[in-house]
């Protein structure tokens, strides 16, 4: 995607395209998550931020139940749809993402009519930093705006998770858009997945003298392959075997007697999903009393728990991971669904020019595509900025 268009530049852009003035322009952030990987949807423990890069839509409603969307990155041209026959499975690419979530508003009774649409954004797509929810996101922050909806963030959450689950057929769980709707400028979303309380935890990684690295591996994944439903599926027959309603339930002292019940592979999951939880907690706790700079142990335990245990990462994640921490970085982890995208780098300032020329040098020795690199800080969540 593209570096994202002034505000301004943007609206005079869907005026031109359009041939009227839009309504309004939203953004939504994506989103890095600090620890805590496939712990949603077990109901458990997360702890993203919203990001500095976002997704911008240009936004006016119609009087009829068309859709006309179209996009600033290069390759696609004018999408259009009609709301009166979307249904799941419908829509490609990422017009599924403004179709899902009027869908979702449409299925919980509120009257979406059609709309032009004109998105810009500079989250990067496939890597693991949810350039998916921060379309779903701005958008439907301007449909509830507009259709005078009324729903609030909580339920904003549990609507894209529909938009994602049914429309698009992506197994996902409820962090993503939690971090994108609720986050604040310098603070973590430490978010319960079950109940969907949240709590914004200070980080600021700049006044402890770090920076948080992007480490993006040009690795695409997607969240609609077999590699995430299989997991899921994993942890519910866990749960299932231990009589819990989610591992949510299932404690770090509970994986000894699991290992007598569950065959080899599901016990990994298990064993992923119960001691990331755990792992979550501590983060929350040592962030409050020592700072971020005591966090990285748990972020390179919690890279090896999804590499052994889970089995998400990939070469080219693992090869991020291990040269950051072996050039200066204090913890380091692959984040987000896995199969590829992103690894993250928590690094002292002075050494972050050392981490990313050794990445790169390291990439190229193997043999992989050169992986873009940058910083993110906690930035503030969705909002209408016009």
């Amino acid at each position: 995607m593209s570096t994202t268009t002034e505000t301004g530049v943007l609206a005079a852009r869907f005026q031109e395209t359009f041939g009227a003035a839009a309504d309004g322009v939203w953004q939504a952030p994506g989103r890095v998550n600090l620890i805590g990987e496939h712990t949603d949807y077990n109901e458990g423990f997360v702890l993203p931020f919203a990001i500095d890069k976002t997704a911008k839509v240009a936004l006016r409603i119609r009087d009829d139940s068309k859709v006309r969307m179209l996009s600033t990155f290069g390759g696609h041209g004018l999408v259009e749809a009609d709301l009166s026959d979307s249904e799941p499975g419908s829509g490609e690419g990422w017009s599924r993402y403004p179709l899902g979530v009027a869908w979702a508003l449409k299925e919980r009774g509120i009257t979406v009519p059609g709309f032009d649409l004109l998105l810009d954004s500079d989250v990067p797509s496939g890597a693991g930093l949810s350039s998916s929810h921060a379309i779903e996101c701005a958008v439907i922050s301007a449909l509830n705006e507009l259709t005078g909806a009324g729903l609030t963030a909580e339920d904003l959450v549990l609507a894209t998770q529909r938009a994602e689950n049914v429309f698009v057929g992506a197994p996902t769980g409820i962090m993503d858009q939690s971090a994108s709707l609720r986050g604040a400028k310098g603070h973590a979303v430490f978010l319960d997945c079950r109940d969907q309380h949240v709590e914004l935890v200070p980080f600021d990684a700049e006044a402890s003298g770090l920076v948080l690295l992007v480490i993006d591996t040009k690795v695409s994944h997607s969240h609609a392959d077999g590699g995430y439903a299989s997991r899921r599926a994993s942890c519910e027959l866990g749960a299932g075997i231990l009589g819990v309603k989610a591992l949510r339930d299932v404690g770090v002292e509970r994986l000894g007697e699991a290992s007598g019940l569950l065959d080899e592979t599901t016990l990994r999951r298990v064993r992923h999903v119960v001691t990331e939880n755990d792992r979550v907690l501590q983060t929350v706790e040592t962030l409050g009393t020592l700072g971020p700079s005591a966090i990285g142990a748990l972020l390179d335990a919690s890279h090896v728990s999804m590499r052994d245990d889970f089995e998400i990462s990939c070469p080219e994640l693992d090869l991020a991971v291990d040269t950051s921490r072996a050039n200066g970085a204090i913890g380091s982890r692959m984040t987000g669904g896995g199969f590829g995208g992103s690894a993250i780098a928590l690094t002292p300032v002075d050494r972050e020019q050392q981490v990313r020329d050794a990445v790169v040098r390291s990439f190229a020795e193997a043999g992989f595509t050169s992986p873009d690199i940058f910083t993110v800080t906690p930035a503030a969540g969705a909002l209408r900025l016009v």
